[in-house]
């Protein structure tokens, strides 16, 4: 018989909200950032019961949820120094005008040699293997990151038959229909071939085979799981926790790589805020529908438009959405995404940490605390 997770005293200005979920963005190397967001949400006392993430979100989420609570920081320590252990830069204070430098260093190294534990160059090229064979399919071969999922992640424990297990749900994108899909926890097996197709970035990284069709990298379609959360389950009572990798407020480019950077934060944020700008207005749309659907005579209920319409203003959503941005470096470039240096992961994570506590601390966070009914969002570390 499944175990019913027995209720905890929530501290101090823990969320009053049903659910904590956990929402993370593909970003590559900056996914950092999101390792530190949940050491900070387990510190404040609301670690998430849901856990959805695209790419490198995916394999942070993997490592949450695979994982009992004790464990799970460290187990995304571990990860995060493996990957940061080809070229461990940690410049000291004095350096950080040179900084810039070592990190394009650090990207180039990726480029030319791979990242540990996650993926290396084949050899030969891809341009050098049989056409539609695997090999020539990518860049390099992601079968050290098969590896590291094994030995850090439990599945086991992903897909135990019980309601105190966290819900991973990994986005993905269908090779064959191009459409967004979803492997969740709550409706099927998950294993390392799932969390691999959702950061299966082309061309660096090859498709993913799973159950006979292929799939790439979830961000190729949308790069932000908030849409799934709510279409899935329109009337949770949840704080959700939207951790956005790439900043869509910044400055002029005065550089060109400048402006390589700003166009993909640009690229890789816009559907994030369109998303929660979408939500705010449909929810808005679907009270004003409920209040006009209210004025409707009992004798019309039966008619088909009316049956269509009465479902979506039934929804009862008393959601928050709390966003945390990983805003840019001083010393940010193109090639954040794969600088995997052991100190810009270091700033990253510790980045993360600092923004989850300096919301909690902010004045507005009782308020979002609060179960209200709709959509509200906030922002609270800017």
């Amino acid at each position: 018989m499944a175990t019913r997770r027995k209720p905890v005293k929530a501290p101090p200005g823990a969320p009053q909200h049903d659910h904590s979920v956990l929402v993370l963005q593909g970003g590559g190397a900056l996914g950092a950032y999101q390792a530190g967001v949940y050491e900070g949400m387990a510190e404040q006392g609301f670690a998430p019961d849901w856990v959805t993430g695209v790419s490198i979100g995916a394999i942070n989420a993997a490592l949450i949820s695979g994982n009992p609570p004790a464990k799970r920081v460290a187990r995304l320590r571990e990860f995060w120094e493996l990957v940061s252990s080809g070229v461990p830069l940690v410049t000291p204070a004095f350096l950080d005008p040179m900084r810039m430098a070592f990190n394009r260093i650090s990207a180039s190294a990726t480029m030319a040699f791979g990242v540990p534990g996650f993926f290396t160059p084949r050899v030969p090229p891809p341009f050098l293997q049989p056409d539609g064979t695997p090999e020539a399919l990518s860049v390099y071969d992601t079968a050290p990151l098969r590896d590291t999922l094994r030995r850090l992640v439990n599945f086991d424990l992903i897909n135990e038959k019980n309601d105190t297990k966290v819900r991973l749900s990994v986005g993905v994108s269908n090779v064959h229909s191009g459409n967004s899909e979803y492997f969740d926890n709550r409706d099927r097996i998950i294993g390392p071939e799932h969390i691999m197709a959702s950061g299966a970035l082309p061309p660096g990284f090859p498709p993913v085979e799973v159950d006979g069709s292929y799939y790439w990298d979830g961000g190729i379609v949308s790069n932000s799981p908030l849409w799934y959360v709510l279409d899935d389950s329109p009337n949770i009572n949840a704080l959700i926790v939207q951790v956005d990798l790439f900043s869509a407020k910044g400055e002029l480019p005065t550089t060109l790589d400048q402006v390589l950077e700003r166009a993909k934060d640009i690229q890789y944020s816009s559907k994030t805020r369109f998303n929660t700008n979408r939500v705010k207005e449909i929810e808005g749309l679907r009270v004003a529908l409920g209040r006009l659907l209210a004025k409707v005579p009992a004798k019309m209920h039966r008619d088909e438009d009316y049956e269509l319409l009465a479902p979506f203003a039934q929804y009862k959503r008393n959601i928050t959405i709390m966003h945390l941005i990983n805003r840019r470096l001083d010393q940010a470039s193109s090639a954040k995404d794969y600088e995997f240096s052991r100190g810009t992961m270091q700033m990253h994570w510790q980045t993360g940490l600092e923004d989850v506590r300096r919301t909690c601390a902010h004045p507005n966070w009782l308020n979002a605390t609060e179960v209200v009914d709709g959509v509200r969002t906030f922002d609270l570390a800017e």
